[in-house]
């Protein structure tokens, strides 16, 4: 009769182990998908601070959805968007997990995309990355807009 108590008792606490287990599993997708919408709230305000002290030239900022780092050219703004989206990349979505870092990470990122519309007046960064990871929509969007 001991021995079927015995056997009860590890059966109701493998069960419990295993809840927890998976309890443990949502709760690190959840927070994974967490940390890549406040990176992408960072990465907003970012770009945005960057337009602010390029006031003179914010419209230049200005470019539609795209996964693609911009080549580096001669402006300020081209550099400041080239650096954003590096940093996008290797911070939100598939680019943040690449051990590559930097911009071979943001090369092999080619879910997380970003638009900026509207500038100087209301500006619009919209930031998008694939968030099912972590649980999340396979287009999942954080936006962000603002005057200059």
């Amino acid at each position: 009769m001991s021995l079927i108590e015995v056997l009860v008792a590890v059966v109701v606490l493998g069960i419990g182990l295993l809840g927890t287990a998976a309890l443990q599993a949502v709760a690190m997708r959840a927070g994974q998908s967490s940390l890549a919408s406040s990176m992408a709230v960072v990465q907003t305000n970012s770009i945005i601070e960057a337009m602010r002290a390029n006031i003179a030239q914010a419209s230049a900022y200005n470019m539609a959805m795209t996964c693609d780092v911009p080549t580096e050219a001669g402006t300020l703004a081209q550099r400041d968007l080239r650096d954003w989206m590096i940093a996008l990349k290797t911070t939100v979505g598939a680019g943040a997990a690449s051990a590559a870092g930097g911009a071979a990470a943001a090369a092999l990122d080619t879910t997380t995309c970003a638009s900026i519309s509207g500038c100087p007046d209301a500006c619009a960064v919209v930031v998008q990355w694939d968030d099912t990871r972590a649980g999340g929509n396979a287009q999942r969007q954080v936006e962000t807009v603002t005057r200059l």
